[in-house]
């Protein structure tokens, strides 16, 4: 590196919290006017704006010598992606639903086929709907019972406030209904949609009824939630006999229905909300079915209740709770239930025939997967379709019949420039964590690669919300592990990877488990052998940016790299921050620094811009999105204009802000992939691997 970018000016700004004074030296990076950039990016401060652009400069010439490469790996990447690539069609009724893409096409085709035969018919071409805009993003597409109208959401801006419009399949044109500012939707009948409306501040907190051909400004709210650490969704059972209304924060639950045969009724609630307790609901003849965590069944049980008394006390129990088997999802068709479990980070599905009550599973054999359920539309039905992959094997999609426990293969994914499941290896390891936990760590490599300590090493991980890491093929990798570098996820405590447990064992008091457990894997893989201290690049997205950030400050000695997502690294401004989209909500994951002494210590313990200090750092590249409305753009252009400051090696500290995008990055999949591409050439290039 020839000369630093310059570091942001320092305006600093202090405030005192249970005691303790805190100083942000770049404050002044973040828009007070957040949600007017969130719905139009061009009122942003031109101060701001210079400075993002800036740095995005920098960053382009801080990696100039990888042009070439980004360009070989983008070709790589897209030489792995099937072009004309659909799915499976789906089955419901009269029609077989579909999407697919075109050769070049950036943006899915969303179509159907008669099911007896016939011509297809395209409902949204996404290609066409995004000319001329530089982000298009659609949300959620689903069609009425009497296949006539379609609803689907687009969002044009990255900022996740999808509108909603109604298209009539007979004609191809939309209605005059235009339904701002939502969050999913779905039919109780032909006429009547239920969907979720977001507030100023981004929150979805209201539930409303729209009557199809007339005016939103007529709608009806049917539900609304004063806590703004709620949020609430809308869905409907498989039996398409009820509209559920879920709302929900990280840990507690409370469940509404409304019958789809009498749409104007007012929602009649399953069970009212404690602290801790979640649970979601299920329909089938008279009774619903209810997946639990109440009576102590933290890993979920699975209980029934009448229909006209889904209280509660009226609970009977189908399915005991076993600690250890996190129960992720569950389906009920006319005759079976199907549960999607994970047991200590592998996946299974059970199947369990509700005549006979005899349960049966779908067995696999490879020592690490994942599986994907696709429930699809019907609920008349023997048949339902999963999705198995591994890290070495494609994605392959098959059709189970629940009666015979036969499974046919409906389509293996294709990589159009070849892969040979056997030319690599896929290995499940269990790193010692400082208390004696182990941690499960999931490697990928080329066959043929030395493993004396001699290879870089990719390390990703998340740890939070309870979400597991998924052992599933990702092509893209494959531009990394072909160079010779060891891909490996470490499945750190936060996620439900080893069930709740493993989630309870990682947030609030407990969050410091999430850093050490990832420092825990990155030096076992280095004790075993396959790679060296300073070797590693950690990579982690949202709350694994956190991750990495927490990381690189406990051990920056481990790593020689970080990439850093949209990373959550501002956590303790956020927190203090109840205005944000998803401060409230997040309080019961973190803590409410504002109410609490404790929680406030213990976050400023570990937020990664709070704590980065004067000490050599590895190379840093951080990317954030201009419209994300989850981790603000500030996030990342703060924590990079301090590491800046501090740093005391000659690494490169960059950061990347896309200016036309929110937290997913680009919207088109070949954008999307030059943008990975430019992560894999950072590390590729501090690995010194160029040229290899």
């Amino acid at each position: 590196m020839s000369a630093r970018p310059p570091i942001a000016e320092k305006r600093p700004v202090t405030a005192t919290y249970h005691g303790v004074t805190l100083t942000d030296d770049y404050a002044w990076l973040r828009a007070d006017n957040w949600q007017h950039v969130m719905r139009d990016p061009a009122v942003l401060d031109p101060a701001i704006r210079a400075h993002l652009e800036a740095e995005n400069a920098w960053t382009e010439v801080a990696l100039a010598d990888t042009r070439a490469l980004q360009e070989t790996l983008l070709a790589e990447m897209k030489g792995r992606i099937k072009e004309d690539n659909q799915w499976v069609p789906s089955l419901d009724g009269p029609w077989l639903y579909n999407h697919r893409f075109v050769i070049g096409g950036q943006y899915p085709l969303i179509v159907r086929t008669p099911s007896d035969g016939g011509n297809e018919q395209i409902l949204i071409d996404g290609n066409k709907e995004a000319e001329g805009k530089a982000y298009w993003r659609l949300g959620i597409t689903t069609h009425s019972p009497d296949h006539r109208w379609l609803a689907y959401a687009v969002d044009d801006i990255g900022s996740e406030l999808f509108t909603l419009h109604i298209r009539d399949l007979l004609t191809g044109k939309d209605l005059a209904d235009v339904l701002p500012d939502t969050r999913g939707g779905v039919w109780a009948n032909n006429d009547v949609l239920f969907y979720v409306r977001r507030d100023a501040n981004h929150r979805p907190l209201t539930v409303w009824r729209h009557i199809r051909g007339t005016d939103a400004a007529s709608d009806v709210c049917v539900y609304g939630e004063t806590d703004a650490g709620f949020s609430v969704r809308v869905g409907k059972t498989q039996s398409g006999r009820f509209v559920v209304i879920d709302v929900h924060d990280w840990q507690t639950n409370e469940a509404y229905v409304i019958d789809t045969q009498d749409p104007l009724s007012p929602p009649r609630l399953i069970e009212k909300r404690r602290f801790g307790h979640a649970y979601r609901i299920e329909h089938h003849d008279d009774a619903f079915y209810i997946m639990t965590n109440s009576g102590g069944a933290e890993d979920f049980r699975i209980v029934t209740a009448p229909v006209d008394a889904p209280e509660e006390k009226n609970w009977t129990e189908l399915l005991a709770h076993k600690p250890g088997r996190l129960i992720i999802d569950f389906v009920c068709y006319k005759n079976h239930l199907v549960r999607r479990e994970l047991e200590d980070g592998l996946p299974k599905l059970i199947v369990r025939d509700l005549r006979t009550r005899e349960e049966h599973a779908i067995a696999f054999d490879e020592e690490a997967y994942w599986l994907d359920l696709d429930q699809g539309y019907e609920f008349d039905t023997r048949s339902i379709r999963f999705i198995y992959s591994s890290m070495t094997t494609p994605e392959e999609t098959y059709d189970y019949d629940m009666t015979t426990r036969t499974r046919t293969l409906r389509k293996r994914q294709e990589v159009p420039s070849g892969h040979d499941p056997a030319d690599y290896v896929t290995r499940r390891l269990y790193a010692p964590a400082k208390d004696g936990e182990t941690v499960p760590v999931t490697l990928l490599y080329k066959r043929g690669t030395p493993l004396d300590g001699t290879a870089p090493l990719l390390l990703t991980g998340y740890g939070s919300y309870g979400s597991p890491r998924a052992a599933r093929f990702a092509p893209r990798c494959l531009s990394l592990v072909d160079r010779g570098f060891i891909y490996a996820i470490a499945h750190v405590r936060g996620g439900k990877d080893k069930g709740h447990r493993w989630y309870a064992g990682g947030k609030m008091a407990t969050k410091m488990n999430t850093f050490t457990d990832f420092i825990a894997a990155g030096e076992y893989l280095v004790e075993q052998g396959y790679t060296t201290k300073g070797r590693i690049i950690a990579n982690g997205r949202s709350a694994g940016g956190m991750l990495v950030g927490a990381a690189a400050n406990l051990a920056p000695e481990l790593f020689i790299g970080i990439i850093a997502e949209v990373p959550f690294v501002d956590v303790l401004n956020t927190m203090l921050d109840g205005s944000l989209p998803l401060t409230p909500p997040e309080w019961p994951e973190w803590g409410n620094p504002i109410e609490s002494a404790e929680e406030f210590a213990r976050i400023l313990s570990y937020s990664p811009y709070d704590n980065v200090a004067k000490k050599a750092y590895p190379h840093i590249f951080a990317s954030g999105g201009l419209t994300d409305p989850r981790v603000t753009y500030w996030e990342p252009a703060k924590w990079i204009a301090r590491l800046r400051e501090l740093n005391t090696s000659s690494n490169m500290v960059l950061l990347k802000t896309n200016m036309q995008g929110g937290h997913g990055g680009a919207s088109g999949r070949y954008d999307s992939l030059k943008e990975l591409a430019l992560d894999y050439a950072f590390a590729i290039k501090v690995a010194g691997k160029i040229g290899v």
